[in-house]
């Protein structure tokens, strides 16, 4: 009995920290100089969105995603709703392959497949933007 009470008593003092493990959001707030503060990936690559594509929903697919890299959260992870820095809110929107995209106020987030932390290359080109903190 003693050893249920201790193996229950670890699982609750692991169990806040393995959800926020799992709530911990893959977007930051990050400084640019060209483009001020923009969200942005943990590795400093910027994200974007796509103004063909509205809130809620998902067009770019095949070689768009390619191109346009999809912001992916792990199967059975959660998207943080809120960033240190960021006003607005995130979330998560189902991609037609069935990996869950992070979105922010309802739009989908991407990279750009050649932009590195030091290069963002592609803000106002054919409606895809830099999102602005």
């Amino acid at each position: 009995m003693k050893r249920v009470i201790l193996a229950a008593l670890a699982l609750a003092l692991l169990a806040p920290s393995a959800l926020a493990a799992r709530q911990s959001s893959p977007v930051v707030a990050w400084k640019t100089a060209s483009f001020g503060t923009v969200l942005a990936t943990r590795g400093h690559l910027a994200l974007y969105t796509w103004r063909k594509e509205p809130a809620g929903t998902i067009r770019c697919t095949g070689s768009c995603a390619k191109a346009w890299p999809p912001l992916i959260v792990p199967a059975g992870a959660s998207v943080a709703k809120h960033v240190a820095g960021v006003k607005g809110t995130f979330g998560p929107i189902k991609r037609p392959d069935g990996r869950t995209q992070v979105t922010f106020a309802g739009r989908a987030l991407y990279t750009y497949e050649s932009d590195t932390p030091a290069k963002i290359l592609c803000n106002g080109v054919d409606g895809w933007f830099v999102v602005p903190v």
